[in-house]
């Protein structure tokens, strides 16, 4: 990984089928729409959601665009979201991530770099961990 801006993953890569089928699942989630990022690399593709009533701010990377996450092109395939601090701590400490570097400065609190996943079970982890992104984004995270 990169501790540089922009962040990004430089081993051990995401397959890019495994990262189509990220892209694939999350852009099927309930009221999520899809474009450029608003705040990453050329290629990037955001996942868009309106604000929930109980979202706060913090669960948007880019709130005026409703950007919770998005994906790193192909040759990365790593992915930022936004989660709870207490959240994001635990996807640190259990090593499915690491928090950017501008987190609680210019970005959300709870910003953090998921590593892209390169197998099935790791796909099944990035994937639970992203939806409560969304959930969080939308204000339904119990």
């Amino acid at each position: 990984m990169s501790w540089t801006i922009p962040q990004e993953q430089r081993s051990d890569n995401s397959p890019p089928e495994i990262q189509e089928q990220l892209f694939t699942h999350v852009a099927a989630l309930p009221g999520v729409t899809t474009r450029q990022s608003a705040i990453s690399v050329p290629g990037a593709r955001g996942f868009m959601v309106e604000r929930g009533a109980n979202a706060p701010l913090d669960a948007f990377l880019v709130p005026r665009a409703g950007e919770f996450a998005h994906i790193h092109p192909g040759y990365d395939g790593s992915l930022h979201l936004a989660l709870p601090p207490a959240l994001a701590a635990d996807a640190v400490a259990r090593g499915w991530a690491i928090a950017h570097p501008l987190a609680g400065i210019r970005l959300a609190r709870g910003m953090v770099m998921i590593y892209g996943p390169r197998t099935n079970a790791e796909l099944d982890v990035v994937t639970g961990i992203v939806e409560t992104s969304h959930a969080y984004a939308t204000g339904t995270l119990t």
